[in-house]
């Protein structure tokens, strides 16, 4: 017979204590993610211990949620795997999205899907249409649910609509309709929200509630006609508890094991829609099924887990309050440009990120170095890929066919001209993951440069050290700083891994 909660707990309570301990510091954190923190911030904004706090912060750091900056604290994206955990879980996202879309294209108008989370109701999709007068909702915001047309829908799922004529802030009109699943339960609302500028609540009702209600015939025949919760597939081994280990023996006491192996079963219960049995979370994780049912315990009394139905435990949307909405927002240059900063620190030479635009390049963020004599660039500049380290490695990806139709022309006395020749360096960048361009864009500019690739392997964007040629030799580019590139692209792949930020052009 499956462990339930009711069963008596063999062990003290010292991880889910720990546990709770490192939730408080996150919410504190994601209260107010715009803002960095202190650990004395920190520490008066939980009433835990300085010491506490510090360990608990150089743990989050150490499991990358966290991001140090100095004495500041800030979120860091991968912290958005534990909203993703949620929303992959409760599938609903990855179900309604695409119906979503068509609405808001029919109607040229913002959607909404939110559930309920306590009095409160959360966004978990949002299809935002620009113009001047926007939505600025995010997927993990927050409304009082009698305060907002998801909200009075879901408060009263037997209306027909409920409307929301500026009760949240002037000018904001919304029309939403309860979507149910295949018992009749009402586990969504579908919102059209516009402004006053573009229609009245009684127009908006007109214009929306048609096609609003196909929308959700369509969708609760897609929740309906889904299959039943199929099996987990659980891949068995020791990822938490031997990672968690491995860093407690290099840590030492500032590593708070404990801490680690509850966010991994947090995480872990997303891995299956509809959660799972604490004997699969545990064979997911690795850990003994006692130290997952405290974690569960603990996720539970926070509400952000609850038991599902058939022994299986499921998230909540709370878990989206670690600060999704603001990871979730972020740029691609913001993300990037933490990991940039650090590279410069360590290379003390300028460094940049581009993305490939036509058959140029474009800078999407930089940070330079403070000299007499430095590579004078910002965000925005445009230069010929087929001149530059970061061009090249990104050329490098494409098909011949798209090649042929670059013209090198000459930059400067160094410049490759030959297309011929030109190829023949690109195939090389392909096979050596990395380009050097010695003054051909310019006389006295020297770059090297790594390609970094998204969650398929693409390469979206690239990263480069530039410096004068009298400052840095190739050879010296090759052996100091080409590792460190690598480096910090492998850290902004895997931030890039954990969010949905498109890459700017």
């Amino acid at each position: 017979m499956e462990e339930t909660l009711e069963q008596p707990v063999e062990q003290p309570v010292e991880a889910a204590g720990t546990l709770e301990r490192g939730l408080a510091v996150l919410r504190a954190v994601a209260a107010d993610p715009a803002r960095p923190a202190r650990a004395t911030d920190l520490a008066r904004a939980t009433g835990l211990a300085r010491s506490t706090v510090d360990r608990v912060v150089g743990t989050l750091v150490h499991l990358g949620y966290l991001r140090e900056d100095g004495r500041d604290v800030r979120l860091a994206p991968r912290l958005m795997e534990l909203g993703e955990a949620y929303l992959a879980g409760d599938g609903l996202r990855d179900a309604l999205a695409p119906a979503a879309v068509r609405l808001a294209e029919e109607l040229d108008e913002s959607v909404s899907l939110a559930v309920r989370d306590g009095d409160e109701v959360r966004f978990v999709v949002q299809v935002t249409r620009r113009r001047a007068m926007s939505v600025s909702f995010r997927v993990g915001d927050v409304l009082p649910a009698d305060r907002c047309a998801a909200g009075l829908a879901l408060l009263d799922p037997d209306a027909p609509w409920a409307e929301d004529d500026q009760l949240i802030e002037p000018g904001l009109i919304a029309v939403a309709v309860p979507v149910r699943d295949g018992r009749g339960a009402a586990v969504c609302a579908i919102s059209v929200v516009s402004h006053t500028s573009r229609h009245t609540a009684a127009g908006l009702r007109d214009h929306c509630l048609p096609a609003l209600r196909r929308t959700v015939e369509e969708m609760e025949t897609i929740l309906r006609d889904r299959s039943p919760l199929p099996p987990p597939r659980l891949d068995p081994g020791r990822g938490a508890a031997d990672g968690a280990q491995a860093a407690k023996r290099q840590l030492g006491m500032g590593f708070l094991q404990s801490l680690a192996r509850g966010l991994a079963v947090l995480v872990a219960l997303g891995s299956a829609r509809g959660g799972l049995t604490l004997a699969d979370c545990a064979k997911v994780t690795g850990l003994p099924r006692a130290s997952v049912r405290r974690a569960v315990q603990t996720l539970e009394r926070l509400g952000y887990a609850t038991a599902a139905g058939g022994a299986r435990f499921a998230l909540l949307p709370r878990v989206l309050e670690f600060g999704y909405a603001h990871l979730s927002g972020l740029t691609f240059g913001e993300i990037v440009q933490p990991h940039l900063a650090d590279l410069v620190a360590r290379v003390r030479e300028s460094a940049s990120v581009a993305v490939l635009s036509g058959d140029d390049v474009v800078y999407v963020a930089r940070v330079q170095t403070v000299s007499l004599m430095s590579v004078n660039l910002t965000v925005g500049t445009r230069l010929p890929a087929y001149a530059t380290s970061m061009g090249r490695v990104l050329l490098a990806e494409l098909p011949e066919e798209r090649l042929a139709s670059i013209v090198p022309r000459r930059l400067s006395a160094r410049t490759v001209t030959s297309r011929s020749e030109l190829r023949a360096l690109l195939r090389r960048a392909a096979a050596d993951g990395y380009a050097l361009v010695d003054q051909e864009l310019e006389e006295g500019v020297r770059s090297i440069a790594v390609p970094v690739r998204d969650r398929a392997g693409r390469a979206v964007a690239a990263v480069n050290v530039a410096t004068h040629a009298g400052r840095a030799t190739p050879a010296a580019l090759m052996n100091d700083v080409l590792p460190a590139l690598r480096e910090t692209a492998a850290r902004m792949e895997a931030d890039l891994a954990h969010t949905r930020a498109a890459v700017d052009e």
